[in-house]
Parts: structure tokens; C-alpha cells; sequence
């Protein structure tokens, strides 16, 4: 906000939202520019305890070992986040002094009336984003519960922009995870997308969901990789 004048009212409104919504053609694939808008190697956990308070932490050194530079005596890695600046003067993301580079971490929260209700995140690079809202999904609008959420089959999407800027086919692929019908993956191709597979590229899932009436933790973790749920 210090660098960019970032319209947040408006990009979360009811109002955006239906613009937006209007552009999606459920039986076609399509490309879909922008709004106009007036002025692997992360690790992800959340922790509740007994009287209510939970967090959402997201870590990234990036690309493998991050910078490579150790701090003498102090035992962690710098991160190298600094590689997603853009150098190309007059962008949000062009570096600056003072300035923190665009990236995809997202340690999720979600609250209900106003109360904790889901502490996740989905690791997984740029695929983050669409993780995150497949999770919400599965929850909100499928009715399934916290570990159902995070073993439901996944779908990725490749090409496009990414976090640096690079532009790919403009269509993508949509890569899906095994799990889905024969069926579903025709009428995908019917609509004209492009369908594709992809070993891991499906990010990591943790996640803490509370139950105010019953006063209850419920905990989830990650079938496709490694990870734990926990309770003492």
C-alpha cells in the first residue's frame, strides 16, 4: 500500500464480484483479462491452544535453500524472496528500497460471525491461490468435513501469468489430480480446455477447524506428504 494504490474495498465487493462472475461462461473455456480497477520448499502450521487463540503460519526460504547464507552462530537460512521483484521501472512489483517483493504465501483464517472458525494453508508456490479456494469449497459449499476438504482430488492450472509476470499459453492447461470421472474430464475437453496431469503439484495442506458450540478442535493434515495433526 506504500508503493501502490490497491483498491481492497472494491476488489472484495459484492459489486466487483458479480462483474467479474458475469464474464464465466460455465460451458466454454475462455481467457479472461484483468479486472479494471479504479485508482515446494515452504512449510506451512497452525497451532490453537486451550483458550481459544489460534494462528496461521507460512514459511518460505525459496528456490530450495533460499539465499544460501547462514548467519554465523544463529542455525537458519536467509530466505531469498528478493528474486521476485520486477525490474522493470513504473511496476507495483519493480524493486525498491523499503519494499517487500511480490509472493504467493498465504496463511489462511477464516472467521464465522466474527469468531475463529478455520485456521489453513495450502502450500504449493503459485498454487496457493486456487488451493486455498478449493479447500473453502469443500468445506462451505460440499459439506465436507476438515480432512475430507484436504483429501478431495485437486485441480491445478498451468500457464498464463505467474508471480513474475511471464506469459504462457493464454488458454493454460488445466491439470487434474486422479480422482475424477472419465466423464468429468470429457466434458472438460468438450468446453475447450485444455486437459493435462501432473505428478505433486498440488500443494500441502494443514489446517484446525473450531466448533464454538462444542467447544472442539478439529485437525487435519496432508495425505500426499508429510505432516501431522496433533493433539495434547
Amino acid at each position: 500500500m506504500a508503493f501502490a494504490q490497491v483498491p481492497v474495498a472494491q476488489l472484495i465487493s459484492k459489486e466487483y464480484a458479480a462483474e467479474r462472475r458475469k464474464l464465466i461462461n460455465d460451458r466454454r473455456a475462455g481467457r479472461y483479462e484483468a479486472g479494471q480497477i479504479s485508482a515446494g520448499e515452504t512449510i506451512y502450521m497452525t497451532v490453537a491452544d486451550r483458550e481459544g487463540n489460534m494462528i496461521s503460519l507460512i514459511q518460505s526460504n525459496y528456490r530450495g535453500m533460499g539465499s544460501g547464507m547462514v548467519p554465523p552462530g544463529l542455525g537458519f537460512m536467509l530466505q531469498d524472496r528478493g528474486e521476485l521483484f520486477h525490474l522493470k521501472e513504473g511496476q507495483a512489483n519493480t524493486y525498491a528500497p523499503g519494499k517487500r517483493p511480490f509472493h504467493t504465501i498465504i496463511p489462511a483464517f477464516v472467521t464465522k460471525d466474527g469468531q475463529p472458525f478455520l485456521s489453513f494453508g495450502v502450500m504449493g508456490g503459485d498454487f496457493q491461490p486456487l488451493g486455498h479456494t478449493q479447500i473453502l469449497l469443500n468445506i462451505l459449499d460440499f459439506g465436507m468435513n476438515v480432512q475430507e476438504a484436504g483429501d478431495a482430488p485437486r485441480i491445478d492450472h498451468a500457464g498464463g501469468a505467474d508471480p513474475t509476470g511471464q506469459d504462457g499459453d493464454p488458454r493454460g492447461e488445466i491439470r487434474l489430480e486422479s480422482g475424477f470421472d472419465y466423464e468429468t474430464i470429457r466434458a472438460l475437453m468438450q468446453m475447450g480446455h485444455k486437459i493435462g496431469y501432473s505428478n505433486g503439484a498440488y500443494g500441502g495442506y494443514q489446517a484446525i477447524m473450531y466448533d464454538p458450540q462444542r467447544k472442539v478442535y478439529f485437525g487435519a493434515s496432508e495425505s500426499r506428504k508429510d505432516g501431522c495433526a496433533m493433539g495434547y
